[in-house]
């Protein structure tokens, strides 16, 4: 009899993301823009200008060339002027993928 594997009980737990502010990680193939957390990210796509919000629902965009402002309290706003990107929320984890 096989002996099962026990590489799945012994993995670590996933990290775990504050549900009060957002992780956003903002970089091109050989530049970080932005890595840390906010309250919220501007940004937009074909429909037009949008913001992300914590806990907003999961979803993929194309990001069509603006501003990029990431929010943070009592901080200066992140402004990140980009020509087209693609930009990943999922579990208050967002992920914005440059010049790709």
């Amino acid at each position: 009899m096989e002996q099962a594997n026990t590489d799945q009980a012994t993995a670590s737990p996933k990290q775990e993301v504050n549900s009060s502010e957002l992780k956003v990680k903002v970089y091109s193939p050989f530049h970080t823009y932005y890595d840390g957390p906010a309250d919220s990210i501007s940004a937009e796509n074909d429909t037009g200008p949008f913001d992300v919000l914590v806990n907003h629902k999961n979803f993929l965009t194309l990001l069509n060339p603006c501003d990029v402002t990431v929010r943070r309290e009592g901080q200066d706003d992140e402004v990140i002027s980009i020509a087209r990107g693609l930009m990943h929320v999922h579990q208050n984890q967002v992920i914005i993928f440059l010049d790709v």
